[in-house]
This record gives structure tokens, C-alpha cells and sequence, in this order.
């Protein structure tokens, strides 16, 4: 499942608020103070991870004038599973059940107490049968579900299976008058063992909020939490595992209590005949991971810097790596320019948005930082604001709240482009650094007529195609009349995900008439001469046109990955260039690069 929604009713400064969040990366953008943090900390109360405490002060002062007595905080689910299985391995669906609201997604509200801000109950909002017998199906034990089916005339294949009796009941009722209903999962939701909540709690997110302020404990949450999210993620994808061990555990100490009272009945009938084995509430599986310091200092004790050193290195290994389970996971990161570097804010920033391109990986961040928030993907940004009573709001992107957005972040394009005839939107500094030397080289060879600095073309680097930056520059561009373009690296053979996002900014960008180029091979760095680095570094180094070759070469030559291009490309000639970008089409050798730089000069033309 994957979160679409979170609605917050008379919860802090919001008296009614819906957060639609993307499937990928959300960045909830704003001034400070304006309930930003609000919106993570509600999801932390909803999913209980435990770094926020709810207590009454959570309550809306407005609301408890008005003598409201509760609020609320409710999530959407939409990527609901095809089948789910219930009870005894026989699949159904969530619409089968009617647990679905009228939007057609799964809806789980929480609703708390005003005057102590402790748990009332939960429920799911859905379209459900509003008349008995129908309204309380999903309540009834076997029994009861046999006896109103006989009642009714009808009959399953397996008379021991809850769900086949309610299909077959709802089947013969048909058809069914349904409304919003809140449907306690206490009370409506099975009473046996809530199996049928617990079922659906399974398949929910796992949710980790990472803070930009903590007080520094020994057990500090943000110096262990990524690797206790790592648990969480095992954890998830042993759950099939876990589940049949937890089921043995069950059966064994189940069979010792009947044998017991099997005994028991030879000496005292009365009292064996009184007593039903049951577990209270189910095994948990707790594992508490940290990392040690120096001569056993725990590492929050070394500083929010430190701590946040690790929270990004945990991300950038994470988006290293394949996604471990099939249940999505939220990671909710706060200010993640706290404490840190800038260099590593945008390198934390780009570790997140590599994470957002996994398929079951949801990042929502915070922050008011103008070169973080220009980095975030426009379909993602939820602005928040206030009105002039100071009512807060968050607002979605269009024309309007992207201008207001940028220019109260003051994102601002990359100078120099007030003396640009054309420009070319690329990703990254490597990116211009590549295109100016392969200009140059190509032109002082006789390949090309001129290179991109003698036309006045400029690379601008946006951090990504469709980011507020991007969004930014074009329009810049737009309003000064310059024609532009887009080159990125293709990512073929890297992360599929990453490779389906540049497809469908290509499509976007073709979509408004305007050209947008990716490299044949990999990335950039798979255009270096292999023997070039060789010479350079007395280091032989070994990569395709399709893998990792940045990653390669930094590790080999012990430089950082994102300085490779700056290190190696100013030394490669023309004729490098050409070797290394050669290819074969409609029978003849060509040259991609000089091609590219070709298509480059001839944006000038379009004036």
C-alpha cells in the first residue's frame, strides 16, 4: 500500500486540512512556523513510531472554544493488494469486504481525545452496507456467519472459511445499500483475534521520521533510527517467515494448555470447564541496534553533525541498494540542511530523490533551504502558507503557487543567463564542465564550427529535469526569449525506476516543442578513455557502457565519485571523444558527441 492522503481535523493549528502526498517525493515547502512540522509529526502519531508524543496540547484552540470534544488524524492508501487473504488462505479484496470510502481507497481514521489527547478509538471510513445483518458481518464469529447463512438458504465450499459465508450472505442480499460508515476495527472489525485488522495492518506502510531537533540521550532516536528502520525493513521481508514461526510458537504452548486442562478436568471439572487458553496480544520481535563511538561514546554524544553525518550516509546507502521488501516504506526527513554542509545537503537531497525512484519508497522532507527546495520535483511540492487572518493552509502546484513558492524560498536560476542566446538544462556542475571541454575540443579539431561559449550557449544546472529550479530557469528563459534544451545522462542499465522518470520528462519536454538529448551510454563518465586514467594514475580501471562507471573510477582512484568528470574529462583530445562516442547507424560509423554538440549550435537558428 501506498500513502495518497493524510487529513488532519482540529489538530494543532489545523482545522481541517487534506495533504495529498506524491508517490514518490512530497517536499512540504514554506516559511518557518508556518506547520510545516505539523504534517510529519501527525503522520509519526498515526503510525506510532513512537518519536512524537500526543497529549492534549495537540488539540486546536479554536475547536476547543467551539467545545469540540475530539481530533482527528486520517490517511488514504491507494496500491491496495489484489487479493488479500483473511482467513483460513482464502483470498478476497478490500471492495469485496466493503472496507473502500467512496474515493475507492483504503481510509483509516484515528481519532483522539480533547481533554487528555489519549487514543479513542480507530476506525476505517467506508462505504459499507448500512442494514442489518449486513452492517456487522465482518464482527460475527463462524458460528454466527453459518447460522444467519442457513437462515438465509446458502451454502459455501468450505464451511469453515468467515469470508466465503459473508460473500455468500452479501451475494444473496443483493443488492446493497451502502454509506459512509466508521467502522470501529475493535468492534467491526472480527472478534476474533481482530484478524481482520490485524490482516490489513500488515500490508500498511512502515513510516520513519527522522527530526531536525532532538534532545541528545543515550538512546537518542535519530543516532539509531535508520538502522532501526533497517530492522523494520527485515522484518518486512521475513514477514511470511515470522508469521509461520509465530503460528508454531502459537500451536505449541496452545497444545501444552489444552493438555493442562485436559488434566485438569480429572480433578477439578468445574474449574477446567471454566477456563479458555487464549494469547493476550501477539509476540513482538524487538531488536535495538545502535552504533558505538570512540571508547564506548555513544555517537549522539558527538554532536547533531555527527548524527546527521550518518543519517545521510544511511540514505545514500539505501538508495544504493534494491529495495529489500514489497511493503512500502515513508521515510519523513525534517530540515535535512540541519547541521550540515552544504555540499552534503545537496548530496542528501539527491540521495533522497534516488530513493523516491524505487518503486515502494515514499520521501516527504521539509525544508525552506532555496538550493534544497529548487531540487524537489514541482508535482511534489505542498506549499504552506496563511492567510491574512493567519489561518494555515498547504496548497497545491500550478502556475500560481510555484511563483509564489520560488519567490518566497527565493529560488533563483543559475547566474549568467542574462547574456545567454540559447540554454542548455542540465543536472549537475560535472555536466557543464563536460559539455564546455567538448565544444572546445571538437571546435579546436576542425569537427565543429564553434564551440557553446563563442555562441553565447550556456549550461544551466537545474538538479533534474521537472524540479522547482527547472521550473524556474524556464521560465527566465521564457521571458527573455531564449531558446533551451535538455541533456541528461540516460541511466540505461542503472535503476529502472530512474530510467522510467527520464522518459517522462523527455515526453514532457517534447510535449511544449522543445528538444531534450540523453547520452547512449550510461552516465557522462562512461565516455572517459579507460587508458587515460591509466596514464594520469598508473591505476587500471575496468567499466562498461552500462554500469556504474563513476562509482568505478572514484573508488579506484580514491576521488569522490561526483569529481570525476572534473578531474579527468578536461584531458580528453577530440579524437578520444570520438573513439569513445562512436556508433554504428544505417551502415555507417558516426560520432555521438560531435552530434550532440552540433544539435547544441544549431539552437542559436531558433531566434
Amino acid at each position: 500500500m501506498r500513502l495518497k492522503t493524510v487529513k488532519l481535523i482540529n489538530f494543532r493549528g489545523y482545522r481541517d486540512l487534506a495533504v495529498p502526498i506524491d508517490e514518490a517525493m512530497t517536499g512540504i515547502v514554506g516559511r518557518n512556523d508556518f506547520g510545516k512540522s505539523t504534517i510529519l509529526e501527525a503522520l509519526d502519531i498515526f503510525f506510532e513510531s513512537g518519536s512524537v508524543k500526543v497529549d492534549k496540547s495537540d488539540m486546536n484552540c479554536f475547536a476547543l472554544a467551539a467545545r469540540e470534544e475530539r481530533f482527528e488524524i486520517a490517511c488514504e492508501f491507494d496500491d491496495l493488494p489484489d487479493r488479500l487473504v483473511l482467513d483460513a488462505n482464502v483470498e478476497t479484496t478490500l471492495e469485496q469486504e466493503h472496507l473502500l470510502n467512496s474515493g475507492g481507497v483504503l481510509e483509516v481514521v484515528k481519532t483522539f481525545k480533547a481533554s487528555t489527547g489519549k487514543p479513542e478509538r480507530t476506525a476505517i471510513r467506508c462505504d459499507h452496507p448500512a442494514a442489518a445483518p449486513l452492517d456487522s458481518l465482518l464482527s460475527q464469529k463462524i458460528a454466527d456467519l453459518k447460522k444467519l447463512g442457513r437462515e438465509m438458504g446458502v451454502a459455501v465450499a468450505d464451511e469453515r472459511v468467515a469470508s466465503l459465508w459473508r460473500q455468500a450472505i452479501r451475494e444473496a442480499a443483493a443488492p446493497i445499500q451502502c454509506q459512509e460508515t466508521l467502522l470501529d476495527v475493535d468492534k467491526g472489525l472480527s472478534t476474533e483475534a481482530k484478524s481482520v485488522w490485524s490482516k490489513i495492518q500488515e500490508q500498511l506502510p512502515t513510516f520513519a521520521l527522522f527530526k531536525a531537533d532532538r534532545e541528545s540521550s543515550d538512546g537518542d532516536a535519530e543516532a539509531k533510527n535508520p538502522l532501526q528502520q533497517a530492522v523494520k525493513d527485515a522484518q518486512a521481508a521475513l514477514h511470511e517467515q515470522i508469521s509461520a514461526l509465530e503460528q508454531q510458537v502459537e500451536d505449541s504452548v496452545l497444545d501444552v494448555a489444552n493438555r493442562t486442562l485436559e488434566k485438569l478436568k480429572e480433578m477439578a471439572p468445574e474449574l477446567a470447564s471454566e477456563l479458555r487458553p487464549r494469547f493476550k496480544e501477539k509476540p513482538k520481535w524487538s531488536f535495538s541496534f545502535t552504533l558505538d563511538g570512540e571508547n564506548g561514546i555513544p555517537i549522539n554524544k558527538r554532536g547533531s553533525g555527527v548524527r546527521r553525518l550518518i543519517l545521510l550516509n544511511f540514505f545514500r546507502a539505501e538508495a544504493e541498494r534494491s529495495a529489500g521488501s514489497a511493503r512500502n516504506v515513508i521515510y519523513a526527513i525534517e530540515e535535512p540542511e540541519t547541521s550540515q554542509h552544504p555540499n552534503y545537503q545537496v548530496m542528501l537531497m539527491k540521495a533522497l530523490l534516488a530513493l523516491a525512484g524505487q518503486s515502494n519508497r515514499q520521501i516527504i522532507v521539509t525544508t525552506h533551504v532555496p538550493a534544497l527546495a529548487g531540487l524537489i520535483p514541482t508535482e511534489g511540492i505542498r506549499y504552506v502558507t496563511k492567510d491574512e487572518h493567519g489561518t494555515p493552509s498547504v496548497r497545491m502546484p500550478d502556475e500560481h503557487v510555484l511563483k509564489e513558492a520560488a519567490e518566497s524560498l527565493g529560488v533563483l536560476p543559475e547566474s549568467g543567463m542574462e547574456r545567454a542566446r540559447a540554454v542548455v538544462l542540465v543536472e549537475g556542475k560535472a555536466d557543464v564542465v563536460f559539455l564546455h571541454h567538448t565544444s572546445v575540443a571538437l571546435r579546436d579539431a576542425g569537427y565543429v564550427g564553434s564551440s557553446l561559449d563563442d555562441e553565447r550557449i550556456v549550461p544551466v544546472p537545474i538538479g533534474g529535469c521537472g524540479s522547482v529550479k527547472h521550473w524556474v530557469t524556464l521560465k527566465v528563459a521564457d521571458s527573455l526569449g531564449v531558446p533551451w534544451c535538455v541533456f541528461l545522462d540516460s541511466d540505461v542499465g542503472g535503476d529502472p525506476a530512474a530510467v522510467k522518470n527520464i522518459q517522462k520528462r523527455k515526453a514532457e519536454v517534447e510535449a511544449v516543442g522543445r528538444s531534450f538529448y540523453t547520452t547512449k551510454k550510461r552516465e557522462i563518465e562512461n565516455y572517459l578513455c579507460p587508458d587515460l586514467i591509466r596514464q594520469m594514475t598508473a591505476k587500471d580501471v575496468t567499466y562498461t557502457d552500462t554500469c556504474d562507471a563513476k562509482k568505478i573510477i572514484g573508488a579506484t582512484v580514491r576521488v569522490s565519485p561526483d569529481d570525476v568528470i572534473d578531474h579527468f574529462w578536461p584531458s580528453m583530445t577530440a579524437d578520444l571523444m570520438r573513439q569513445r562516442s562512436a556508433y554504428a547507424a544505417e551502415g555507417e560509423e558516426r560520432c555521438e558527441l560531435e552530434e550532440l554538440v552540433g544539435n547544441l549550435l544549431a539552437l542559436t537558428a531558433e531566434r
